[in-house]
């Protein structure tokens, strides 16, 4: 019996057998490795699992400022230390724009360490997005082959826009904007448009969607949101919790209420993250 249950396994489609794989792209360490266990005890208690986690040191009591490069140089060094340490974590390390050429060394730095993804925030950080040194940032970035992950949950009117033209003049830089615009995440099917005009848009923009999720299930705005994700593109969106203010267990919860079909759901758990990041 084993033998034939283990043979139906192996015929088994690969998409069956990995379906319920998820990967959480955006998690905030606050507390460094204490951080990871109570990340990991919420998994648990909620009989949930998680393959890869994306985790970042800097954001609610940690500030990643401009004027302390060599602090910033630290805090990505133990965050790649513990990455190493634990299995499935991937590390996001973060430099500050307005501490130019040390912040262009340190993405060279730890791109040559093996980091595939940089977060900067720009309200946290408090830069503006339009400042050329933000763009020779993410331009440097992309030469070295890091992906950039940015907070798009619009705080501030015209926040989309100016990530939306940044994207353009970075055509070589992958990007990930967090949270899908929240609210305003209408603006964001003009990419279904943008994909029609030649030599405009390079289609190097990746969304994750926490905490909107949470906001359009069940909701009046599912149907519009659902229409987002598959006008932006069904393979450009990842799944994400924004630990510790959001649980991974919540947003799956959310995520599962959507309309959409069971292989679009496979790719935005896990399959999407997979292929951006090369963990096959």
């Amino acid at each position: 019996m084993r033998r034939l249950l283990l043979a139906l396994a192996l015929l088994a489609p690969a998409t069956a057998l990995g379906q319920d794989r998820v990967i959480d792209t955006h998690v905030h360490l606050w507390n460094g490795e204490a951080s990871i266990r109570k990340y990991e005890a919420q998994l648990k208690a909620a009989g949930q699992s998680v393959s890869e986690f994306g985790a970042m040191w800097f954001g609610g009591p940690n500030q990643a400022l401009a004027g302390n490069p060599d602090d910033i140089r630290a805090r990505n060094d133990a965050l790649t230390a513990l990455a190493a340490k634990h299995k499935g974590m991937i590390a996001i390390a973060t430099v500050h724009p307005y501490d130019g050429d040390a912040a262009l060394a340190e993405v060279d730095r730890v791109a040559a360490r093996g980091v595939k993804l940089l977060k900067i925030h720009p309200h946290t950080q408090k830069f503006d997005v339009t400042d050329p040194r933000v763009l020779a940032l993410v331009k440097r970035a992309g030469e070295a082959g890091l992906i950039v992950v940015m907070d798009n949950a619009n705080i501030l009117p015209g926040d989309s826009e100016n990530l939306f033209n940044l994207a353009l003049k970075a055509p070589k830089t992958r990007f990930i904007f967090a949270h899908m615009g929240g609210l305003n995440f209408r603006f964001w099917n003009m990419l279904a448009l943008a994909r029609t005009t030649e030599n405009l848009f390079a289609d190097n923009v990746y969304f994750d969607i926490s905490a909107g999720v949470i906001l359009a299930a069940d909701s009046p705005i599912e149907d519009e949101f659902v229409w987002t994700i598959r006008n932006v593109g069904v393979d450009h969106v990842l799944l994400a919790s924004d630990f510790p203010q959001i649980s991974l267990p919540k947003t799956l919860e959310a995520f599962e209420k959507l309309d959409l079909t069971a292989e679009e759901k496979a790719k935005i758990r896990a399959g999407n993250a997979r292929k951006l990041l090369g963990l096959d």
